[in-house]
């Protein structure tokens, strides 16, 4: 499942999503898990055809018993789905079977961070999913990232993440601030700016022990994500040094560092699970699928205690997502195409959601009773649907690279350092930029 899929500091774990009542409850899954035969042929003496799909951390297709479903509309079809768990094991991999040509299962999925440098060099390898899916009913932004200059599409968007604000309601009450999520909203309407100053009025009536954020590179993730221009520009270079949104990010996370509104936390390690799990955290910058991982970890205690609250500022922000592909030398490439155009239609995205709590990608899915309707019981009946969708219809088009995971590691990386060990800024920023260049040139 996506407890471990890594690219740029993310990690997943699942939700489940009820149209009246969410509730969030960690589906810990390791390994492998399969669909079907076991058998490597691609058809039995009978001609079915067993269609295999290679995955990492969870996209929620047996969790919503997808596979089963398309086994009883598919009598001829046989689907069997090996997960990894670790998309940092998963990739590798994938990318020696894509230059071997051979090992590929046929269908694969790609992580956001993956697929512009598969676009720019791999495409290719990968059959031209225009001709079986209406880009269209995709947001906007989310097809372009898996398309290539001359139209060409390598993958189906699966989810996403679009960007919320969660924290706790009863910190906030403690420390004289509005718990109302409309009012909260409305507090760091501003921008990120203002999502400080308010943790600069917490923090003075902090409850003991207690910290505004779990992580400044959290927030700068946040701010980098609102901005269509991050790491590269529109013709390939690395802009990092340049972008005004890094720039923006940076500075931000300097002074949650330096005014010590950050515990300084890298995100998803031990320590920071049990900050969630003794509740000395009162925000945390909130993609979509962050909400499993706050309810997991920080346990019944805190059930109905958290909420969340739309983005800071006027631009929405996505952190996040994954793509299904097909190989182009695939044995049943017309089949796998068919399956994808299946998995990533509308009520199939919108059963995925109600069974991991994965965002639809698929624009369609947004008027389905599973999404419009769905709240999260954990985060206090949170709307959570009304909210990402309105997030996830107003995110720029980002300009992807083919090492922005790489640049956002290594930033990040500093940004703890400023946090943990008291780096100073222009040290940090020096630091990571030499690590950058080491690996991009």
């Amino acid at each position: 499942m996506r407890i471990t899929r890594t690219v740029a500091g993310r990690r997943r774990r699942t939700a489940v999503v009820a149209t009246t009542g969410l509730t969030a409850a960690a589906l810990l899954l390791t390994g492998c898990s399969d669909s079907g035969s076991d058998s490597d042929e691609a058809s039995d003496s009978n001609g079915k055809i067993t269609l295999t799909l290679a995955d990492f951390g969870q996209f929620g297709y047996k969790e919503a018993g997808l596979y089963e479903k398309y086994e009883k509309l598919h009598p001829n079809i046989q689907v069997k789905a090996t997960t990894t768990a670790d998309e940092q094991v998963y990739y590798p991999k994938f990318l020696q079977q894509l230059n071997a040509g051979k090992g590929l299962a046929d269908i694969q999925g790609i992580e956001v961070g993956r697929v512009k440098e598969l676009v720019d060099t791999k495409a290719d390898a990968f059959a031209d999913l225009s001709k079986v899916i209406d880009a269209n009913q995709w947001v906007n932004w989310k097809a372009l990232q898996a398309s290539t200059d001359e139209g060409k599409v390598i993958g189906a968007g699966t989810d996403i993440g679009p960007m919320s604000l969660c924290y706790r309601r009863d910190l906030f009450e403690q420390a004289g601030l509005p718990t109302d999520r409309e009012e909260v909203a409305e507090r760091v309407a501003g921008g990120w700016e203002d999502y400080l100053k308010l943790g600069e009025e917490y923090k003075k009536k902090a409850p003991k022990d207690t910290f505004y954020m779990d992580s400044a590179s959290a927030m700068y993730n946040g701010v980098v994500s609102s901005n269509e221009e991050q790491y590269y520009s529109k013709d390939g270079k690395a802009i990092y040094k340049e972008s005004a949104g890094v720039k923006a990010g940076w500075n931000l996370a300097a002074e949650a560092a330096e005014k010590k509104l950050s515990a300084g936390l890298a995100q998803f390690q031990d320590p920071w699970k049990a900050a969630l799990r003794k509740g000395s955290i009162a925000t945390i910058a909130c993609p979509a699928w962050m909400a499993a991982q706050i309810s997991t970890y920080a346990g019944d205690d805190f059930k109905g205690k958290w909420d969340i609250a739309r983005t800071p500022g006027d631009t929405a922000a996505n952190w996040g997502g994954s793509f299904l592909a097909v190989p182009a030398n695939g044995k049943h490439v017309k089949e796998a195409g068919e399956f994808v155009k299946w998995a990533t239609a509308p009520e199939q995205q919108a059963a995925v959601f109600k069974a991991v709590g994965v965002f639809p990608s698929n624009k369609g899915a947004y008027d389905l009773p599973d999404v419009k309707n769905a709240t999260l019981e954990y985060f206090n009946n949170a709307p959570i649907g009304a909210i990402y969708a309105e997030e996830a219809q107003s995110i720029p088009a980002a300009v992807l690279g083919p090492k922005d995971g790489v640049i956002k590691d290594s930033i990040s990386t500093q940004i703890n350092n400023m946090e943990q060990r008291g780096t100073k800024p222009d040290k940090a920023w020096n630091d990571a930029v030499e690590a950058v260049d080491k690996v991009i040139g």
